[in-house]
């Protein structure tokens, strides 16, 4: 039986928005989808508990706020599997617990409450940071989301570890009929010397090194993955986030791997991650590394 894509609501324009994905998402994967709202009421962003709530009219707006969502995706897609339910419990530990037998979360790009104005929302980031399988942040323009561009991004970094986060990209790139483009850079200390002697590109050995571990990282993906998918490297001497960011602004979807801390906590989000997750022009998956 295939995994449901999982995805969390609480009302808010960011979530709708990110309904609106998943269900286009479940549907050109074959997929279920599987709908999730949080009620706990201590636990909304940025607010406080309050001890005179009315725990009733809580599950009541829970309530609304599922089948007003179950609603809109039904109206989205007939043909998408939809199922709905509320969780009596954090909005990041349920969707952390839902995401071990999901083929993916995706959550919206901010919160409803008085952190709303964060670039990231703070369940949206928990969650990234922590599931089990890949998140997806649905944020950046209406064509990025659209998917208007025909074009997905995969920041690859060292071969070893890219196989799962590129496996994606190409799934991501075929079931879109997109174009796939492996971004990796690199630097050189020398190179930030003023008025430095620069070889030409081609003969760069930074370059060339570059581009073989693109090469690596392709040839250790099952060709299966790759099917009919055109595949363009972009092979730089920049900063992975300055990369990363340019791109997205002409892509569909961009795609990052994460490593695991050691231990079972979760994955380790470094600085490229953070930065493409708070301030990417178009939607972002984590992948985490087997």
């Amino acid at each position: 039986m295939e995994h449901p894509l999982i995805v969390g609501v609480d009302g808010s324009e960011a979530s709708l928005r990110a309904l609106d994905w998943a269900v286009d998402e479940a549907v050109r994967r074959s997929v279920p989808l599987r709908i999730v709202h949080a009620s706990s009421w201590e636990w909304y962003e940025g607010r406080e508990p309050s001890f005179g709530i009315n725990r009733a009219s809580v599950r009541a707006q829970a309530d609304r706020v599922l089948a007003d969502a179950a609603e809109r995706a039904y109206c989205r897609s007939t043909s998408a599997k939809v199922t709905s339910q509320v969780l009596d419990e954090d909005p990041a530990a349920a969707l952390i617990r839902e995401s071990g037998a999901a083929s993916g979360v995706v959550v919206g790009s901010r919160g409803r409450g008085t952190l709303a104005g964060l670039l990231l929302g703070s369940v949206s980031l928990s969650v990234a940071a922590r599931a089990h399988g890949p998140v997806h942040v649905v944020r950046g323009g209406d064509r990025n989301v659209r998917g208007g561009f025909g074009r997905v991004v995969v920041g690859v970094d060292e071969a070893a570890q890219a196989g799962p986060a590129l496996a994606f990209a190409l799934r991501a790139a075929r079931q879109r009929g997109a174009d796939l483009e492996v971004v990796h850079t690199w630097r050189c200390p020398a190179h930030q010397v003023p008025d430095r002697p620069r070889p030409a590109d081609a003969g760069d050995p930074h370059q060339r090194r570059a581009e073989e571990e693109v090469e690596e990282a392709l040839l250790g993906v099952d060709i299966g993955e790759r099917g009919a998918v055109a595949v363009h490297r972009r092979v730089v001497e920049s900063s992975p986030r300055t990369a990363l960011l340019d791109a997205s602004a002409a892509a569909d979807l961009l795609v990052v791997g994460a490593r695991r801390r050691g231990g079972s906590v979760g994955m380790q989000l470094g600085a490229v991650n953070h930065a493409v997750l708070h301030h990417s022009q178009c939607p972002v998956v984590v992948v985490p590394h087997q």
